[in-house]
């Protein structure tokens, strides 16, 4: 049977995580994708691009148009039949929908893998990242989260898949659509950025963020991120946190100033190609999975980095 993967997608276009879980899926079989929401052409074209996508799945209706975890999951179960696995990236979307298919399908949701073995199993990690755990599932569906970081997403064009559009599925409205509130930057999303700066404690408030990180990022073109401790402290938003309950990244490139590297941070980030740190304690686990350290301290350091690019 074909393998299904929801994809997330906004008004700029298809999301790298949902890439990324394509990515996975191709190891499971033949890929069909699922677009719901409302007015969704364009993205369904663009879906139809993705190499290794042989059919996508349309759902044009309002229920759909903000991603409800009750409309979208009785969407999800009616088109349960025809797939073996149905996957999503492992964003507020897939952690929000999936868990409730799988409740309607009553198997057992398997979350955040990191890894495919076979059609029945899979590796994801557990102690904020420390271990890696093989399982293996005996339902007859698999409904499962990916980790994006852990699968290179496949390229935005390339493919050529048929379109088919699908009823929209009986839905008993137990939540409604309110608002919401969504920061805006020109920066690139944390989970798609090449290059990330990070930001901990040490910045020491929110103005220091804007006079020392924001001007090394607008320069490198990053993204910026933060640790726990200083979403905490108010210096950044909550949607600046990476770490094991925050964003899950992998950047070519990870700079982390400012930050002593609590598990909780390392689980979030340690998959970076390449890791930078600058802290003034020598002793700073950051370290221990840095490829290159500097000891200094930042208000010196970073106004010299911005000089010198």
């Amino acid at each position: 049977m074909p393998v299904l993967v929801v994809l997330d997608f906004d008004a700029e276009g298809i999301k790298q995580p949902s890439r990324s879980a394509i990515a996975a899926a191709a190891k499971l079989g033949e890929v069909h994708v699922l677009v719901a929401g409302s007015g969704v052409a364009g993205v369904a074209a663009a879906a139809a691009k993705l190499p290794g996508v042989t059919k996508v799945l349309v759902a044009d209706d309002a229920a759909y148009a903000h991603h409800l975890a009750e409309p979208m999951a009785s969407l999800i179960v009616s088109l349960a039949g025809n797939y073996s696995h149905i996957l999503q990236a492992a964003t507020a979307s897939g952690k929000n929908v999936l868990p409730r298919a799988a409740a309607l399908l009553d198997v057992q949701p398997i979350s955040d893998i990191s890894g495919v073995v076979d059609a029945d199993t899979f590796i994801r990690p557990i102690y904020a990242g420390n271990a890696l755990a093989t399982v293996k599932s005996a339902d007859a569906k698999k409904v499962i989260t990916v980790r994006a970081a852990s699968f290179d997403p496949v390229p935005a064009e390339g493919g050529a898949a048929a379109i088919e559009k699908v009823a929209t599925a009986e839905n008993e409205a137990k939540s409604s659509y309110l608002g919401e509130e969504i920061s805006k930057s020109e920066r690139p999303e944390l989970t798609a950025a090449r290059v990330i700066i990070s930001g901990g404690r040490g910045m020491q408030n929110g103005e220091n963020f804007a006079k020392l990180i924001d001007p090394i990022a607008e320069k490198l073109g990053a993204a910026v991120g933060a640790s726990r401790a200083a979403v905490d402290a108010g210096y950044v938003p909550n949607d600046y946190q990476v770490g094991q309950t925050g964003k899950i990244v992998a950047p070519e490139l990870y700079i982390a100033v400012g930050i002593s590297g609590a598990i909780q941070h390392l689980a979030g980030m340690k998959d970076s190609k390449v890791i930078v740190a600058v802290n003034k304690d020598e002793d700073a686990p950051i370290f221990q999975v840095a490829d290159y350290g500097l000891v200094g301290d930042l208000f010196n350091v970073l106004p010299e980095l911005e000089k010198a690019l």
